[in-house]
């Protein structure tokens, strides 16, 4: 079988967003053979049994956490588990996506259509941005650039634009800004990256709140890496005050997004706010009295 696209997502610990997203790939309407490879961090919480129950996935662990025979386990970079499924997908594209995105049905198809019409124009594009938002906080689709140059943080590359570039830079970044980094080498080496507004993403915006606040100084210190590494780039100004948002026009389908995280967010919302903490803690007392 000849694959075309590689799904490629990373994800640790998020089982209940990890079944949305793929599901969402799954149920892509395409005419196309893909494939979907999942690299997990070593979750805890049912992940990995379920994934290993899925037939149609591949499965790559990496313990990224935790201690092992007496050892805690070394802590590896974001660029580094996505590689591991970058490097044995077999599709002449690969699609990165986050676990906690929903790919809309015709994403994946308009974004190959695309790709491969402009390769035939004669056009050496290596990414394809897809358009996307932060559910339930934004109102429209966005692609992110830094003086006037887009970067991707869902969509499609094409595979040998990755080979040429050495794929993902896994050593100097943590997490933060690697995937910005990757779409600016893959132009350093005569590659287009160009967006298409007629594949759309979702992105649960509240699903890494937590991890956001205990990250500041892996961020802090990625915008450095990030600044220093481009600085001739950015012409001395921050990263942060050249990027701009080039947003769509098109309707948001608050209806597919509901229809998959509704019923999440709401209750996601509860357990990370002082309202579950005010019921354990009533119960609690209830049960001493």
């Amino acid at each position: 079988m000849t694959v075309l696209v590689s799904a490629v997502l990373g994800s640790y610990n998020r089982k209940v967003f990890l079944k949305k997203a793929i599901k969402s790939i799954r149920s892509s309407r395409v005419d196309f053979n893909y494939e979907i490879i999942v690299v997990d961090g070593g979750s805890t919480d049912g992940s990995i049994e379920w994934l290993m129950k899925q037939k149609d996935l591949i499965t790559i662990v990496q313990h990224n956490r935790g201690v092992w025979q007496g050892k805690q386990n070394e802590r590896r970079s974001w660029g580094y588990f996505m590689n591991l499924g970058f490097k044995c997908a077999q599709g002449k594209y690969i699609l990165m996506l986050s676990d906690d995105c929903l790919v809309h049905p015709d994403a994946m198809a308009n974004g190959i259509t695309f790709f491969e019409k402009r390769i035939a124009e004669g056009v050496k594009l290596g990414a394809v941005p897809f358009f996307w938002r932060n559910w339930p906080k934004d109102k429209k689709y966005y692609v992110i650039s830094i003086n006037n140059n887009i970067y991707l943080n869902h969509g499609l590359y094409l595979k040998k634009a990755l080979e040429d570039v050495n794929y993902i830079n896994e050593d100097d970044y943590m997490f933060y800004c690697a995937d910005v980094d990757l779409s600016f080498r893959i132009r350093e080496e005569g590659y287009l990256v160009e967006a298409t507004e007629k594949s759309l993403v979702e992105h649960y915006h509240h699903a890494n709140m937590v991890i956001r606040r205990t990250n500041e100084e892996i961020h802090k210190q990625d915008i450095e890496t990030f600044e220093r590494r481009w600085a001739y780039f950015l012409r001395g100004q921050k990263s942060i005050d050249v990027s701009s948002l080039i947003e769509s026009e098109v309707k948001p389908n608050d209806d597919f997004v509901n229809r998959s995280f509704g019923s999440s967010y709401w209750w996601y919302r509860f357990k990370s706010s002082w309202g579950i903490k005010f019921f354990y803690l009533y119960h609690s007392v209830r049960s001493r009295i």
